[in-house]
């Protein structure tokens, strides 16, 4: 199985949000939004740079945060109009099941507040500025198997 294949079908087997594919090791997380990606960048640097991700959800704010991460392609469930530029700008290769307009809030009548802090930030380091104070450091940190 390609890693391509490997990182969409751990994924989507494993109910994961998030799966990260890099030689042997697979990481993984339940955390929602862009909490997980978050998380890698600060702990586990490493493990993003050259990685095959697929996440659930890409938008924009998580298509920056691979983008600062050196992630080698994506696979999205759900790609928003703006996730795809960053990733065509960033030279990023991806694949989506289906692409959308833009990422809403969880109640469905706006755009998530997240895409909105970075609505005019196209620099990848100044995204991880912003939500690295934004968002705290949490106690549920992703699974790594290898």
């Amino acid at each position: 199985m390609d890693v391509w294949s490997q990182a969409k079908t751990t994924l989507e087997q494993g109910d994961y949000t998030c799966v990260l594919c890099k030689g042997e090791t697979v990481a993984t997380s339940r955390e929602r939004g862009i909490k997980p990606i978050l998380r890698w960048l600060r702990e586990e640097p490493e493990l993003l740079r050259c990685a095959v991700a697929a996440d659930k959800v890409i938008g924009k704010a998580a298509a920056l945060l691979f983008a600062q991460g050196g992630v080698s392609a994506v696979w999205a469930g759900i790609l928003s109009d703006a996730g795809l530029a960053v990733l065509e700008e960033q030279g990023i290769p991806y694949s989506y099941a289906r692409k959308v307009a833009y990422i809403a809030n969880r109640e469905g009548n706006g755009l998530c507040p997240m895409e909105q802090r970075v609505l005019t930030i196209d620099d990848p380091e100044e995204a991880f500025r912003i939500f690295d104070e934004l968002i705290p450091q949490g106690a549920a940190p992703p699974t790594r198997q290898t």
